[in-house]
C-alpha cells in the first residue's frame, strides 16, 4: 500500500498543480463575459434538475398505467396517466428549450472569451522584450498559447459546466436510488472509476506529447507559409523549391499523424477496458433489482424508475468523470497560456522617468558598450564608444555583422547593453520613459513593414496624433506626392494585394 501511494503521489501533485490554474481561468472567463456566464450557470442548474423529475414522473406513470389496466381501463383511472404523459411531454419540451437557449448563450460567451484572450495575447506580445523574439523557447510559448487560446478556455468552461450539471443530476439520482439500497451509489463509483483513471492518464500523456512536438508543429506552419505566401512565391518558382518544401512538410505531418494515432489507439483500448468493467457492474445491479421484482419486493414502476435512474446514473457518473478528465486536460493546456501571459519584460521605464528631450541639444554618446544577442556567444559590440553631435548627419560604415543595426536597436532601447550606457544629452536612456523616447525617433528598418491599408493610413501610422493636413505635407516632403497622385484613389488607395482593389507598389516606390 505504501509503495502504491508513493507511486501515485507524484501524479497527485501534478493534478493539484494544474488545479491551481482553475481560479485564474474562471476569473478570466467571468471578466470577459460576466452576464452571459451567470445566465449559462442558471440554465445548467435547470438542466441538471429536470432529468430527475423525468425519472420520478416515469415511476408515477408506470404505476398509474398498471392501476388503470387492473381497473379495466376506466376513464377515471386512465385520466391521471394521460396527465402524467402531458407532464412528461412538457418536461421534454422544456429541456429542448433550455438546450437551445444554452447553445445561444454559449456562443455569445465563447466569442467574448476568445476575443478577450486574443487581446491579452496581443498586448503581451507587444510589450515583451525584443530579446524574447530571439529565443526559440519564446516562439514555442507563443505557439502553444495562440493555438490553444481560441478553444481551451471555452472548452474548460464547457467541461466545468458539464461537471456541475452532471453532479447536480447525479446527486438527485442518488437520492432516488438510496431507498433501494445504500450501497448503490458505491456501485456507480466502482463501475466508473476506471474511466477516470484512463481520462486523467491520457490527458497528461496528450499534454506531454503536445509540448514535445511544439517545435515540429511550428516547423510545419513555417513550410506551409513558404508554400502559400506571396513573399516567397517568386523564389519558390524560380529555384523550383515547391517539391522540396512540400515533401518536407508532408514528412513532418506524417510523423505527427503517426504519433497522434498511436496515442489515440492506446487510449481507445484503455477506454474499452474501462467501459467493459462498467457494463459488468451495471448487469449485476440490474439482475439484483429484477430479483426483487420477482419476489414482489418492488413494483414494475419501481423497476422502470430504477432501471432509468441507474442507467442514467452510470451515464452521468461516466460523464462526470469524463468532465473531470477534460477539465484536467484543459487546465494542462491553459498552463501554456498562463506561462505566456506571466512573461515579464526587463526593459521597462523607471518608476519616475525623466522627460525625453524633443530635440537633442548636445550629443548622443555610447560609452563602453558591450552587447550580445540572447543565445549568442559572439558579442555584437565590445568596448564600443561613439559620439554623435546634435545637428550632424553621421554615416556608420562597416562590414556585415559589425553592429550597425545593433546601434539603432540600442538607441531605440529595444535592448539594454550588458555593460556601458547610452546617453542622450547626458541622460542615460534607462532613466527615460520608453514610449516617450521612441516617439522622438524615426527609423527605416532593413526590412520595413508593408501595411495592407490605405496610403493615408500608412503615412498616419508614423504619428497617430498628427492632424489630417500633416499627411499630405509628409508625402510632399518625402517626394511621394507624385506616386500617390498616380494611384486610382489617391490617398484612399489600398496598398498591397491582401484585400480587394489593392495596388502593389514597386520596391523603390
Amino acid at each position: 500500500m505504501k509503495e502504491t501511494f508513493q507511486l501515485l503521489l507524484p501524479r497527485l501533485r501534478k493534478v493539484w498543480a494544474q488545479l491551481s490554474y482553475l481560479p485564474w481561468t474562471l476569473s478570466l472567463v467571468w471578466t470577459a463575459a460576466r452576464g452571459w456566464t451567470a445566465a449559462w450557470g442558471f440554465l445548467l442548474l435547470l438542466q441538471g434538475l429536470l432529468p430527475v423529475l423525468t425519472v420520478c414522473v416515469t415511476r408515477w406513470l408506470v404505476n398509474s398505467l398498471v392501476a388503470a389496466i387492473r381497473a379495466g381501463g376506466s376513464w377515471d383511472h386512465l385520466r391521471p396517466a394521460l396527465l402524467l404523459v402531458a407532464l412528461m411531454a412538457a418536461i421534454q419540451l422544456a429541456l429542448q428549450v433550455l438546450r437551445s437557449a444554452t447553445g445561444y448563450v454559449r456562443t455569445a460567451q465563447s466569442d467574448r472569451v476568445q476575443d478577450h484572450i486574443s487581446s491579452l495575447i496581443h498586448r503581451k506580445s507587444t510589450v515583451v522584450d525584443m530579446s524574447f523574439y530571439d529565443s526559440a523557447e519564446f516562439y514555442d510559448h507563443l505557439h502553444r498559447a495562440r493555438s490553444e487560446a481560441a478553444d481551451r478556455p471555452v472548452a474548460l468552461v464547457e467541461s466545468l459546466g458539464g461537471l456541475l450539471q452532471n453532479a447536480i443530476t447525479l446527486l438527485a439520482m442518488g437520492a432516488v436510488l438510496i431507498p433501494f439500497g445504500a450501497w448503490l451509489p458505491g456501485a456507480l463509483i466502482i463501475g466508473t472509476a476506471p474511466a477516470l483513471y484512463v481520462a486523467v492518464r491520457y490527458a497528461l500523456l496528450q499534454h506531454q506529447w503536445r509540448r514535445r512536438v511544439t517545435p515540429i508543429e511550428r516547423r510545419t506552419w513555417y513550410f506551409d507559409w513558404l508554400l502559400t505566401s506571396g513573399e516567397t512565391a517568386y523564389e519558390v518558382r524560380l529555384f523550383g523549391l515547391a517539391g522540396h518544401f512540400e515533401s518536407t512538410y508532408q514528412a513532418l505531418r506524417q510523423r505527427l499523424r503517426g504519433e497522434r494515432l498511436n496515442l489515440a489507439r492506446r487510449q481507445a483500448l484503455a477506454e474499452f477496458g474501462a467501459g467493459s468493467l462498467g457494463l459488468v457492474a451495471s448487469g449485476g445491479v440490474l439482475a439484483w433489482m429484477v430479483g426483487r421484482v420477482v419476489r414482489s419486493l418492488a413494483t414494475l414502476g419501481d423497476l422502470a424508475m430504477f432501471y432509468q435512474a441507474f442507467q442514467q446514473g452510470l451515464g452521468l457518473m461516466r460523464g462526470l468523470l469524463e468532465n473531470l478528465g477534460q477539465l484536467y486536460a484543459n487546465l494542462l493546456f491553459l498552463g501554456n497560456l498562463y506561462e505566456f501571459l506571466e512573461l515579464e519584460p526587463r526593459v521597462t521605464s523607471p518608476p519616475r522617468p525623466a522627460p525625453a528631450p524633443r530635440k537633442v541639444a548636445g550629443a548622443i554618446r555610447l560609452e563602453g558598450i558591450r552587447f550580445r544577442y540572447p543565445g549568442s556567444a559572439r558579442p555584437a559590440l565590445e568596448d564600443f564608444d561613439l559620439e554623435i553631435p546634435a545637428g550632424r548627419i553621421v554615416a556608420v560604415v562597416g562590414p556585415n555583422g559589425a553592429g550597425k543595426s545593433t546601434l539603432i536597436k540600442l538607441l531605440c532601447r529595444f535592448y539594454d547593453p550588458e555593460a556601458g550606457r547610452v546617453l542622450m544629452d547626458g541622460v542615460d536612456l534607462r532613466a527615460l520613459d520608453i514610449e516617450q523616447l521612441r516617439s522622438r525617433i524615426t527609423v527605416l528598418f532593413q526590412q520595413p513593414v508593408h501595411y495592407n491599408d490605405t496610403v493615408r493610413e500608412n503615412i498616419a501610422l508614423a504619428d497617430l496624433s498628427a492632424p489630417p493636413d500633416a499627411i499630405k505635407m509628409a508625402a510632399r516632403a518625402a517626394g511621394a506626392e507624385e506616386i500617390v497622385a498616380c494611384l486610382p484613389q489617391g490617398y484612399d488607395s489600398t496598398l498591397g494585394r491582401w484585400f480587394a482593389d489593392g495596388t502593389e507598389l514597386s520596391v523603390g516606390e
